[in-house]
C-alpha cells in the first residue's frame, strides 16, 4: 500500500483535523492544496499546487522547473522548484525503506472512468477542442493516445499532470484540437494496469434530427385539429356576439302584463286626424283590441 500513496500521511492529518469536535462547522471560502506523491513506477513522483480545485502550477521533475497553468500566474505568485525536489527525493527514500522493511502487497488497481466531450458547442468547420477526462483510477500510471478514423494523432495534443480525485484516487485531462467534419470520428484510447485491454471512448459529430414520415403525418394531423377547433370557437364567439346585440324589445315581441295576459305591440303608421299630428298603436289585451293614440 505504500507504493504510491505517500500522500496518505497528509490526508490522514486532514482527516484527524476534521474529526475534532466542532470541526463540522468549519467552512472555508477558499482551499489551497499541495498534492505530492512518490512511486516506483513512471512517473516516479509529482508535485502539484491547486487553488479551489484549479491547477496553478506543477513541478517538472525531469527539467526541474515550475510549470504554470497560466502564464499570468507567474507574475502574481512565485515558487522555486528546487524547494520541492528535496522533499520528493525524501519521499522516494522513505518509500524504498518501507518496502524493504515491511512485507506488503501491492494495492489493487482501480480502473479509470473515461469521458470524451467537446469544449465548446460543435459547429462544422469551426475549430474546437476534444477533452478526454480520465477519472478515479489508481495507481497514477497511464498511457493515453488519440485516434482519428482509427489512425494515431499526435499533433495538437496536450495533457495535464496527475491530479487528485476522490478517495485518494487520481484524475487526468487530455486535449486534442480539431476541426469537426461530418465524416471524422475520434477515440480516446486509455491503457491502465486495471484494464485487460485498452479502453476506447468514442466521439463523432452528432447526426441531425431526422423527421420520419410517421412524425410528419402526426404533426399535420395535429395542425388540422387545432385549425378546426379554432374555426368552431371563432364561429361560436361571432354568433354569441350577434345575439347579444339583438334588441329583445323590438317590434312584434310578445310580453306579459301584470295579470299574466299576453300583450302584443303592433306599430302603426302615423296618421293625420287633426291639425295636430297623431301617432297611435293597437294592443291586444284579453282578446279585445284597444286603440292607443298619442298626440303632440
Amino acid at each position: 500500500m505504500f507504493q504510491t500513496k505517500a500522500e496518505a500521511l497528509g490526508a490522514s492529518f486532514l482527516a484527524f483535523l476534521l474529526s475534532l469536535p466542532g470541526s463540522g462547522a468549519i467552512k472555508a471560502d477558499h482551499v489551497a492544496m499541495y498534492d505530492i506523491f512518490a512511486q516506483t513506477q513512471k512517473p516516479s513522483g509529482d508535485c502539484v499546487y491547486e487553488f479551489d480545485g484549479d491547477e496553478l502550477f506543477y513541478v517538472d521533475l525531469d527539467r526541474e522547473e515550475t510549470v504554470w497553468g497560466l502564464r499570468e500566474f507567474s507574475t502574481v505568485y512565485g515558487f522555486d522548484a528546487q524547494g520541492a525536489l528535496p522533499y520528493i527525493l525524501s519521499l522516494k527514500d522513505n518509500l524504498r525503506a518501507l518496502i524493504q522493511r515491511h512485507n506488503v502487497t501491492q494495492v489493487p488497481s482501480e480502473p479509470p472512468e473515461v469521458t470524451v466531450f467537446p469544449k465548446n458547442p460543435v459547429e462544422l468547420g469551426q475549430p474546437n477542442v476534444l477533452i478526454c477526462h480520465i477519472d478515479r483510477f489508481f495507481p497514477p500510471v497511464l498511457n493515453v493516445t488519440w485516434l482519428r478514423n482509427g489512425q494515431l494523432v499526435t499533433e495538437g495534443t496536450s495533457e495535464t499532470v496527475f491530479l487528485p480525485s476522490t478517495e485518494l484516487r487520481f484524475q487526468k485531462f487530455h486535449y486534442l484540437t480539431f476541426i469537426p467534419t461530418a465524416k471524422d470520428v475520434y477515440d480516446c484510447r486509455v491503457e491502465h494496469w486495471s484494464l485487460g485491454q485498452p479502453s476506447l471512448s468514442h466521439w463523432e459529430m452528432p447526426e441531425p434530427l431526422q423527421v420520419t414520415e410517421t412524425m410528419e403525418t402526426v404533426v399535420c394531423a395535429l395542425g388540422l385539429v387545432v385549425a378546426l377547433v379554432g374555426i368552431v370557437i371563432g364561429s361560436a364567439l361571432i354568433i354569441g356576439a350577434l345575439h347579444s346585440s339583438h334588441d329583445p324589445r323590438g317590434p312584434g315581441t310578445r310580453v306579459s302584463d301584470c295579470a299574466g295576459e299576453d300583450v302584443r305591440m303592433q306599430s302603426t303608421t302615423a296618421r293625420e286626424s287633426t291639425p295636430a299630428a297623431q301617432k297611435g298603436g293597437r294592443i291586444h289585451i284579453g282578446g279585445a283590441d284597444t286603440d292607443l293614440i298619442s298626440r303632440w
